[in-house]
């Protein structure tokens, strides 16, 4: 046994470099994910899509599937168990994809229609390719549009401050101009896959998720089951990106697993990801700025619009980023939402501001212009003292210092801001910029620190680290509120047994569990400092912030930054190049230096992605993706991305205990748009629809002839602008 002694000298770990934890563990092969970790008896399951995008199924050919090697048992709407759907969970009313096989619908191609279990995955995917489904094929309607037929607004999606019509009609300087984006899918490295296993009464899941009580709380839901009989573990994660939450495949393990009495594990596909893990919605987005001819904003509109599936209402949040930006006279934003035969959308890295960036970050771009005013000039000029809508006071916003410490690095003050005068043989070069903000919230969380017997710590708590570098950060902050080194602290993660704690979603994970392990750990410490014997057990010292955060006052809490990027366009082939980015942020207090850039650097390769290459294409005839796989959907690869810098300035938030913010989400939040008014100061060509690409820049007449004059297309807008 140890004898508890006074306190440690301060470690001071937060604020330093450290790298990950697990890391010799990943690049070794010794950390195991969802799909990896062996079990005696594994059965494996294999998910058998809809081919049709709508209609009902008219039979399953199941017992020629059930005759063949190695096949257990085919599920589907005709023998499943049932499940309950009539509850609300951590993030609202489920979606009905989750209760598969419960009725002959089908409202989307990909949806699942049967699961073919099997002795070994080969034999449960060649049954699975064997199993004939036939349907009554009835019209599908997957066409996006601005404003067609169907459109409408959900409730609570729109805000308004004054008179936005009558303040734009006495504006000097107004832009009225419409902006889209594709559909993008979540790309990450690890499929989503789950392992189902009943042991001693208790459901057992291995899964890879962002947060295994929530997974857990959902399936004791669906299956009726006690919640503390449910146990979800999800040690690593080879990314989330929003996407991994509840999904088909976990539920599939699970109703195959209760059916067999034996352990069963569902991988899915790249292919199979397309239409179950959701992605974010293309959309439609109109933004109208009224200005004095200085550019201080008088009127501030943005509608936007987006769809979702027939079964289940996702609204991605694309006009909510300008609430918290640009002070203005008069406000109106609103969502609108279109139900289609299409898969429903999810929330993917930055929902609602991403998308919602781009079209603001570029409009604001083109008023800058119209007003003769320097781009980051006019967003000083509009800069809020309180929160644009709400009145509310800032928890900090230090959004002007990272543009002068950006501009500063960037050499933005050598601009020439005339559009097409650089030059580099058949490159024409230009700069842009863009203002980056995120919601930084907190979610109710619990968390227990023991005291072991050799003088060790262990933290519980049900975090997950999707990749972000969180256990490492936990380990930090528990050692510094502890007062010792991280070398004495175990951080122990991602089972639902430790008890509640938010997800890792919307950048509020590692801030959530800092708060908890912080108040956990000064309680032991203060435990510990009046002396005493640990005992073999350990003490242990429990924490709940629910009651912290209710306390908190009402502010306006962001992440903010400014995105600089230089961008080189061919005249001859209309390729763009990103040459060089730089991001400054104001992130709150940065707990690692070394996973905050990682993390920062990422979310900038995202925005130069999503900015040139990423676009999900569906066909009209099927209702389905022209190319659901890593050759058809296009994403960023090593060549594609210079040399990128992130930084920050210093932003702690006071009502933090840790000083935190969060910085998984913001990096993307503005990048695109800074690298679209970059190709318009290069080119003079305003493009207003993502990605862009060679042809639409050929299109749009960016490609002057060799030995053009300086400025050739200067103010032109694309033919799809």
């Amino acid at each position: 046994m140890t004898t508890m002694t006074g306190t440690p000298a301060v470690t001071g770990a937060v604020g330093t470099a450290h790298t990950r934890i697990e890391g010799v563990a990943k690049v070794t092969g010794a950390a195991r994910y969802a799909g990896e970790i062996p079990y005696a008896e594994l059965a494996h399951g294999w998910l058998v899509l809809s081919t049709v995008a709508r209609g009902r199924i008219r039979s399953v050919g199941a017992d020629a599937v059930l005759a063949m090697p190695g096949v257990l048992s085919v599920l589907h709407h005709g023998n499943a168990p049932r499940l309950d759907t009539d509850y609300v969970g951590l993030l609202g009313k489920p979606d009905p994809t989750l209760a598969v096989f419960q009725d002959d619908r089908v409202p989307y191609l990909g949806w699942p229609v049967a699961l073919v279990v099997a002795e070994t995955s080969e034999q449960a995917r060649e049954a699975a390719e064997a199993l004939v489904v036939e349907y009554d094929e009835k019209p599908h309607d997957i066409a996006f549009a601005a404003g067609r037929d169907g459109t409408y607004t959900p409730e609570n999606s729109a805000v308004e401050k004054g008179d936005v019509e009558a303040e734009l009609a006495a504006s000097a300087v107004v832009l009225d101009a419409e902006y889209t984006t594709p559909e993008e899918h979540h790309s990450m490295l690890e499929p989503h896959a789950a392992m189902a296993r009943w042991e001693d009464g208790r459901l057992e899941v291995v899964d890879s998720n962002q947060g295994t009580m929530w997974v857990a709380d959902e399936l004791a839901k669906l299956f009726s089951l006690d919640p503390a009989s449910v146990r979800v573990r999800s040690e690593h994660v080879g990314g989330g990106f929003g996407s991994k939450g509840i999904r088909a495949h976990q539920v599939c393990a699970v109703m195959a697993a209760t059916t067999l009495q034996r352990p069963v594990r569902v991988v899915l596909t790249r292919r199979q990801m397309f239409s179950l893990t959701g992605y974010r919605s293309p959309t439609v987005q109109r933004i109208r700025l009224g200005a004095d001819a200085d550019g201080r904003l008088r009127a501030f509109a943005h509608e936007a619009q987006n769809l979702t599936s027939t079964v289940h209402e996702f609204i991605e949040p694309s006009a909510n980023v300008g609430r918290s930006m640009y002070a203005s006279d008069a406000h109106h934003s609103v969502n609108r939402v279109v139900r289609l035969d299409v898969p429903t959308p999810t929330f993917m890295r930055a929902p609602g501001e991403a998308p919602g960036s781009f079209a603001m970050e570029c409009a604001l771009d083109e008023l800058a212009e119209k007003c003769g005013v320097d781009p980051i000039a006019l967003r000083v000029r509009n800069e809020p003292d309180a929160g644009p809508v709400s009145g509310l006071p800032f928890s900090s916003r230090n959004l002007l210092a990272c543009f002068e410490e950006g501009a500063r690095r960037f050499g933005w003050a050598d601009r020439d801001p005339r559009p097409g005068v650089r030059r580099e043989g058949r490159w024409l070069l230009g700069t842009g910029v863009a203002a980056a903000s995120f919601p930084s919230g907190a979610g109710p969380s619990t968390a227990a620190v023991t005291a072991e017997a050799d003088g060790t710590f262990t933290v519980r708590i049900n975090a997950a680290d999707i990749g972000t570098g969180a256990r490492t950060a936990l380990t930090q902050i528990a050692a510094d509120a502890l007062q010792v080194e991280t070398g004495r602290v175990r951080t122990r993660i991602a089972d639902s047994d430790f008890g509640p704690a938010w997800i890792a979603g919307g950048s509020m994970g590692t801030r959530s569990w800092a708060w908890a392990v912080t108040a956990a750990a000064k309680d032991l410490r203060e435990q510990l400092a009046l002396g005493g014997t640990i005992p073999p057990e350990g003490i242990t010292v429990r924490s709940d912030t629910s009651e912290a955060l209710a306390a908190l006052a009402q502010k306006e809490r962001y992440s903010f930054g400014a995105q600089f990027a230089e961008t080189a366009v061919d005249v001859t082939t209309g390729e763009v190049r990103v040459r060089r980015m730089l991001g400054i942020f104001a992130a709150g207090r940065i707990v690692n230096p070394l996973t905050a850039r990682s993390q920062l650097i990422g979310g900038m390769t995202w925005g130069l992605s999503m900015a040139l290459h990423e676009e999900a294409v569906r066909d009209a005839a099927s209702g389905g993706h022209v190319g659901a796989d890593l050759a058809g959907y296009h994403v960023a690869a090593n060549a594609d991305v210079p040399l990128i810098e992130a930084d920050w300035v210093e932003d702690t938030d006071a009502d933090d205990p840790v000083g935190i913010k969060g910085v998984g989400e913001i990096g993307i939040v503005g990048a695109a748009a800074a690298i679209a008014n970059a190709v318009w100061h290069a080119t003079g060509v305003r493009h207003r629809h993502l990605p862009i690409r060679p042809d639409r820049v050929l299109l749009a007449g960016a490609a002057v002839p060799a030995g053009a004059g300086a400025g050739a297309g200067a103010g032109a807008e694309g033919p799809d602008a």
